[in-house]
């Protein structure tokens, strides 16, 4: 019996976070630096051997980033409650919405896409933006309405290319609201959607397993099968 060939890639739809970068406007950029130079690890190891350690000053919300139930509700889920399975090799739809269409994204974006039970990957191609001043203003969202019907169509997670899910004009929180509400995970600031396939792959997008947060930044990744 022949074997079969086939191996898997990967994409990856994250952001590099590095020292001084804003990802929100309004909150910190992070500082990176070192806790232990390579310098001054000299003093501590054998001739010839030298270690780095860095040291991270941040807010939760840097760089590519997952959202889970505790950002929004006091009771929710925090990271350190999140299934492996919540976050990792879900099956995965993209969904396209350029936003030179159109900023609000509504219900009738997904209808009739094969969204239960699957990550949905909103690509609107904002990213472009990423890390210029036009990043924040006018960046693309998804609709109440859209949140709902996400909700009410068994998707896992959601995903976005954008500066927020929410429309970020008014105070209100709507699609965080509905979707993290009913245990939904959002991901925010995503990139490269359009290296990837409109469905056939896994996503994945894995926080650390810290208690009390409910977010963090992740390596979010698209693994292609490709036979």
């Amino acid at each position: 019996m022949a074997a079969s060939h086939h191996h898997r890639s990967f994409v990856d739809l994250s952001h590099t976070i590095e020292h001084g970068l804003v990802t929100y406007k309004g909150l910190p950029a992070p500082l990176v630096c070192d806790y232990l130079s390579r310098e001054a690890s000299r003093t501590m190891y054998a001739a010839g051997t030298e270690f780095q350690i860095a040291r991270i000053d941040m807010v939760a919300n840097t760089g590519t980033y997952l959202d889970c139930p505790f950002h929004r509700y006091a009771d929710g889920k925090d990271l350190s409650q999140i299934a492996i399975d919540a976050t990792t090799d879900l099956d995965a739809t993209v969904v396209r919405a350029p936003y030179t269409q159109a900023r609000a994204i509504d219900a009738s974006t997904f209808r009739d896409k094969p969204i239960l039970g699957r990550a949905v990957l909103v690509h609107t191609g904002w990213d472009t933006h990423w890390n210029t001043p036009q990043y924040y203003e006018g960046s693309p969202f998804l609709t109440a309405d859209a949140a709902m019907y996400l909700r009410d169509h068994g998707v896992k997670l959601v995903g976005i290319d954008a500066h927020n899910i929410d429309d970020t004009r008014g105070n209100e929180r709507p699609v965080h609201s509905t979707l993290l509400g009913a245990d939904i995970l959002i991901v925010e600031h995503l990139c490269n959607l359009g290296a990837l396939p409109d469905d056939g792959f896994t996503f994945s997008a894995t926080p650390p397993k810290f208690k009390g947060v409910g977010t963090f930044p992740v390596r979010a990744m698209a693994k292609l099968d490709r036979r």
